[in-house]
């Protein structure tokens, strides 16, 4: 086995960077707002209420011939790839952070966005530049307009591609990826990685990847490919057997933490850090003990975990890691919009929990990690999410709960998502036409001690966060 040390993954990015592009375009775009424009004025499917999940309407193919109209970039760099129901943003991150705290040039692409668009590409914890996207976007312009002619390339194909360009001009050593939706046919599942990571299941996006867990298993299932070592944490046993099968059947080699790979974590407190989980993880090659989770949660320490575990398979494929600098660079993850307190007085929170599980989660970690008397969610959610799951999971820990709707087209009305949660529970709640009116219908009922908690949809956090921080610019240099 030949040791990928940062100088030699350096050097092959180099020569790999000089593939000719073999469509170029002549700067259509004079201003970044031109470009984005353009880009937003495409085939979104994320804003989409309905969207046929097949083939056609997520369409590899074309996927790969936009790339290759680009000079396929995915070719030229090395990747790790991200897949599963929920934590998988949070998994990407700790990964990247533990490799960028290792020496090595990083990239990290994640969806959906909060506030700006520009979080979903990053390099060594640094957003694109504006002057950067207009340059990528001018350069993709041609390409985009060639396939339109038949079957034209949707956002988050282009933004995609964008990610990968980016990735090989900066000459990362690894870019870490995460899946959009599903696995099997998204657009991200063009790469050959080094490691295959898949987070927890459950039910979400019923529409597209089907209403049991074996289904939504087999979809997120398509991103194993021969050979490459693949890593999950503890399933159901219905999800659990699928990948089970299916890593069987493409010849992966599959490993479980907690299972194959001896991973244990416990919940503790102290003066320094407050309430926090430590994990251990140990394999033939790497041995973690007692890392603090960066992140609240039960939840979140699995999510460290299959990160842990990842990074070691890398170790194996000749990336040089240190165990106390990955330490230092997991202790220094902060992810936005994940527990995140974005006002003091009153105190709240905004979480971007959205199916049933992470609810479940969310209320655990609230419960073993922030004190407080009583608590108000405003909750708001999309019609192609497990609606009834999320609001039997949200009686658990409201106290009382305020019904709004985010800024996607796919928002369930707040009436509707009152009337069922009556049907659930018939506890307390309120309604509103607006987070504003939401917020302030919150601040009326709490006291000092109490939390407001914002969930069910990234959309409805991103707009909250927007309300609550400063925008943050970006260099245009």
């Amino acid at each position: 086995m030949v040791k990928t040390t940062k100088k030699t993954v350096k050097k092959r990015t180099k020569r790999r960077s000089s593939k000719t592009v073999s469509v170029r375009s002549k700067k259509p775009f004079g201003s970044y707002r031109q470009a984005m424009n353009y880009l937003l004025e495409k085939t979104d499917y994320e804003k989409e209420e309905r969207v046929r999940y097949n083939v056609t309407t997520f369409s590899l193919e074309r996927m790969r011939n936009l790339l290759s109209l680009v000079g396929d970039p995915h070719a030229q760099i090395s990747t790790a790839h991200i897949a599963g129901t929920k934590g998988k943003g949070s998994t990407a991150t700790m990964l990247a952070r533990m490799l960028e705290s290792n020496g090595y040039n990083v990239g990290l692409y994640t969806s959906p966005h909060l506030v700006h668009l520009h979080e979903r590409i990053v390099v060594n914890s640094k957003m694109i530049r504006e002057s950067a996207m207009l340059a990528l976007v001018n350069r993709i312009h041609a390409a985009v307009e060639k396939l339109s002619k038949t079957d034209a390339p949707t956002f988050f194909e282009i933004m995609t591609t964008l990610a990968f360009m980016y990735f090989a001009d900066q000459e990362v050593d690894i870019a870490v990826i995460e899946t959009g939706l599903g696995g099997r046919l998204d657009s991200t599942n063009v790469i050959e990685p080094k490691v295959v990571g898949i987070t927890s299941l459950s039910i979400d996006h019923k529409l597209q990847l089907g209403d049991t867990l074996n289904q939504i298993a087999m979809e997120k299932a398509g991103v194993l490919k021969k050979g490459i070592p693949a890593v999950t944490v503890q399933q159901d046993p219905a999800a659990m057997s699928v990948l089970k099968e299916q890593a069987l059947a493409v010849n992966a080699p599959l490993s479980v933490t907690g299972s194959d790979i001896d991973f244990s974590y416990r919940f503790e407190t102290s003066r320094e850090h407050g309430p926090h989980t430590r994990i251990c993880l140990t394999t033939p090659t790497s041995k973690f003990e007692h890392l603090r989770v960066p992140l609240h949660g039960r939840h979140q320490a699995i999510n460290c975990g299959l990160a842990l575990a990842m990074l070691d398979k890398l170790k194996s494929a000749g990336y040089d890691i240190d165990v106390d600098k990955a330490a230092d660079g997991l202790h220094q993850v902060t992810l936005a919009g994940r527990m995140e307190i974005v006002c003091h007085d009153p105190r709240i929170m905004i979480d971007g929990a959205h199916n049933a599980a992470s609810i479940r989660a969310l209320i655990h970690a609230i419960g073993q990690n922030i004190p407080y008397d009583s608590m108000v969610v405003i909750f708001g959610c999309n019609a192609d999410k497990d609606v009834i799951g999320m609001l039997t999971q949200l009686q658990y820990g409201a106290d009382k709960v305020i019904f709004t709707r985010s800024s996607s087209a796919k928002a369930v009305p707040p009436q509707d998502l009152a009337d069922m949660y009556t049907e659930i529970c018939g506890k307390m709640y309120q309604t509103s036409s607006s987070l504003g009116e939401a917020l302030q219908l919150a601040h009326s009922a709490v006291g000092r001690e109490d939390l407001i908690c914002i969930t069910g949809s990234f959309y409805l956090i991103g707009n909250a966060k927007m309300r609550f921080n400063p925008k943050r610019t970006l260099a245009a240099s």
